[in-house]
């Protein structure tokens, strides 16, 4: 069982975007390769693939490393936006390579919505037979990389500022140095931890609109049970007679029994009052049985 899933993976496709210059391709290539590039060559789009295992189940993840350049944008090719994940990564040292994440963020919450309403158009075409079945693709994932963490010096750009951008727009966040290795291997596992997750949410999603029935059945009895449960509990004022029942019949079962001369003189009294004069008060008898 372990060999074949070692050997059909699940896969992964990762889309690695953000400004010309801040180090996008250092870091694929420092997780696909190992190794650091320090000159500066412009990527239009090149694609590698690796295999990782994280958390002991294998992955194999499809990387594509895109244009950051603004003439090179419109190349953005929509087969990206396909993707699982998103790493958007800025320069701590260059200020502006930060709100350059603008654009492609925008494009992705466009696809984000896309897959949302081609999902919702799927079940109601699908109906019963889409129980059981993964229908369509989870929201993208998205993570900020705030790369070159390694030029303390440089940086323009506070760690905390890039984590509030991240928050803002409902992304994971890390900062990297390709070239210190801080952080390569970390934030690809991430990645693929969020992806799991998602993943595994838009499954349950699924069939719980696919069944809705059975989702309101369920909850339904859930219900009828708590209710049940708050029925067989005595209320407030139940509890209250209860405890005051419980307390008397505590004090009589106390209570000592007459003893048998008791008995005989108030019988006794008992029998004279009865026997007595018309008139004749009746606290008579109460004295003649103390």
């Amino acid at each position: 069982m372990q060999d074949t899933m070692e050997d059909n993976p699940d896969k992964i496709s990762i889309t690695i975007c953000g400004d010309g210059g801040c180090g996008k391709s250092s870091i694929t290539l420092r997780l696909v390769r190992s190794q650091w590039v320090h000159e500066y060559d412009p990527t239009i789009e090149d694609s590698y693939s690796v295999t990782r295992v994280i958390d002991g189940v294998p992955y194999f993840l499809s990387i594509t490393d895109t244009a950051g350049q603004e003439e090179y944008r419109g190349l953005f090719a929509l087969s990206n936006l396909k993707s699982d994940a998103f790493l958007l990564v800025y320069d701590i040292t260059n200020a502006s390579s930060l709100s350059a994440l603008d654009y492609f963020m925008d494009l992705i919450d466009i696809e984000a919505e896309h897959r949302a309403e081609a999902n919702a158009r799927l079940l109601r075409e699908l109906g019963d037979s889409a129980r059981g079945v993964e229908v369509g693709m989870p929201a993208p994932v998205k993570i900020i990389a705030g790369n070159k963490c390694d030029l303390k010096e440089n940086r323009v750009i506070g760690a905390k500022e890039g984590l509030e951008y991240a928050r803002k727009h409902g992304c994971g966040f890390m900062e990297t140095s390709a070239r210190d290795m801080v952080n390569i291997e970390e934030t690809f596992a991430l990645i693929v931890r969020r992806v799991v997750e998602a993943r595994r949410l838009h499954y349950q999603q699924n069939q719980a609109t696919a069944n809705p029935g059975q989702a309101e059945a369920s909850a339904t009895a859930q219900q009828a049970a708590e209710q049940t449960a708050d029925e067989a509990k005595p209320s407030k004022d139940a509890r209250s007679r209860l405890s005051r029942l419980s307390i008397f019949g505590n004090k009589s079962s106390k209570r000592a029994a007459p003893k048998p001369e008791e008995q005989t003189v108030e019988s006794k009294g008992e029998e004279m009052a009865s026997q007595g004069e018309p008139g004749k008060p009746v606290i008579w008898r109460r004295l003649l049985c103390c």
